[in-house]
C-alpha cells in the first residue's frame, strides 16, 4: 500500500512539474530548424513568440538531404520545447518514400499547423485545351505524350503529378528538375506541356499569360487564387494536395509546453499581420487546430502519400 502511495505521490509531483515548467516556459532562446522549402513562416511564427514571451526565437535552415538532416536533429534534441521543426508536406512524403531515419508519427510530437498553399495545375499556352476534362481527354488520345515538370524526384509537386495521373486513369510522362525554378522555366519555354506549382510561384506566370491555369489542388476554393476552381469540384473527387508548414517538437515534450506553444501559434494566426504576411508569401493562415489535431493531419498525409507511393511505383534515384 505504502509503495501504491509513492507512486501516486510520485505521478502527481511529475504532473505539478509539468505545470509549472508550461507556466514558465520559455526561459530561454527557442530553435525553430528548417528543412527543404522557404523558411518565411518559421521567421513570421518565431517574430510572434519573442514578441508574446520575450525570448530570441532562432531560425536554423538545415535543408540538406531533403529535410533528413534537420528530422535527425530535432529528433534528437531535448524534449523540452526549445528546439522545434517547421514540418512540412515534405516530410510525409519521405516517410512514404523511405528517406531518412525518422518516424514522422513516433518521433516527434505535433504542435500546430501553421499554415497551407495549394497548388496550380497549369499547361503550356500551346497545349489545346482550356479546361481539365479538355486535359485528360487529350492526355487519353496520346497516352505517353505529354510531359509534366516537378522541382524533383520525390517532392510534392512529383507526387501530386502522380496522384493526378491515378486520379485521371492516364499516362502522362515525369520530367525532375533540379529545383521549382528550372520546372518552370522549361515549362513557360515549352520543353514540357503541364506541371503542378505551389501557388506563389505559379500566378505570376499565370497572371502574365506565360502559362494557363486549369485549377487548384486544395478541396476548398483558395482566397489565393478565388477564380480557379478546385480539381475536386471538376470531378476529381477527394483530390487534396497542399504544400503546408507547421511546428512539431521531439516526441516526448510535455504536453503542457505543446499546448503553450500552440496557444500562442493560434493567437498569432488570428492577427491581421500574420494574415497578410502569410497571405503575402503565398500562403493561408491555418484554421484553429489542436495538436491533437494536426498529429490527425500529419497521419492522414502519411497515408495518402503511402497509398500513392504504393500504386504509382514512385521512387527517388
Amino acid at each position: 500500500m505504502r509503495v501504491m502511495h509513492r507512486s501516486i505521490a510520485a505521478a502527481l509531483m511529475l504532473g505539478a512539474c509539468a505545470c509549472v515548467q508550461a507556466q514558465d516556459f520559455p526561459t530561454k532562446p527557442i530553435r525553430v530548424i528548417v528543412g527543404p522549402g522557404p523558411d518565411i513562416v518559421a521567421r513570421i511564427m518565431g517574430q510572434k513568440f519573442t514578441e508574446a514571451w520575450g525570448q530570441q526565437v532562432v531560425i536554423d535552415p538545415r535543408p540538406a538531404a531533403g529535410g533528413a538532416i534537420a528530422a535527425e536533429a530535432v529528433a534528437k534534441a531535448p524534449a523540452d520545447g526549445y528546439t522545434l521543426l517547421l514540418s512540412s508536406a515534405s516530410y510525409p512524403i519521405n516517410a512514404a518514400l523511405q528517406i531518412g531515419t525518422t518516424d514522422v508519427i513516433k518521433d516527434f510530437s505535433a504542435v500546430a499547423l501553421a499554415g497551407s498553399a495549394p497548388f496550380i495545375l497549369m499547361v503550356h499556352p500551346t497545349l489545346p485545351v482550356a479546361t481539365m476534362d479538355e486535359l485528360i481527354a487529350l492526355a487519353k488520345k496520346r497516352p505517353g505524350q505529354i510531359n509534366y515538370a516537378s522541382s524533383g524526384n520525390g517532392t510534392p509537386p512529383h507526387l501530386a503529378g502522380e496522384m493526378f495521373k491515378m486520379a485521371a486513369g492516364i499516362n502522362i510522362v515525369h520530367v525532375p528538375y533540379k529545383g521549382a525554378g528550372q520546372a518552370m522555366i522549361d515549362l513557360v519555354g515549352g520543353q514540357v506541356q503541364m506541371a503542378f506549382a505551389i501557388v506563389s510561384a505559379a500566378l505570376p506566370q499565370v497572371q502574365a499569360g506565360k502559362v494557363r491555369a486549369l485549377g487548384i489542388t486544395s478541396l476548398q476554393t483558395s482566397p489565393l487564387a478565388p477564380d480557379l476552381p478546385t480539381l475536386d469540384s471538376l470531378g476529381l473527387r477527394g483530390f487534396d494536395v497542399r504544400g503546408w508548414n507547421g511546428l512539431v517538437a521531439p516526441a516526448g515534450t510535455p504536453r503542457a509546453v505543446v499546448g503553450r506553444i500552440n496557444a500562442e501559434a493560434m493567437r498569432a494566426l488570428k492577427q491581421p499581420d500574420v494574415i497578410q504576411r502569410l497571405k503575402t508569401a503565398g500562403y493561408e493562415a491555418a484554421a484553429e487546430n489542436s495538436p491533437e489535431q494536426f498529429a490527425d493531419f500529419i497521419k492522414a498525409e502519411l497515408a495518402k502519400w503511402t497509398k500513392v507511393v504504393k500504386e504509382s511505383g514512385a521512387k527517388v534515384d
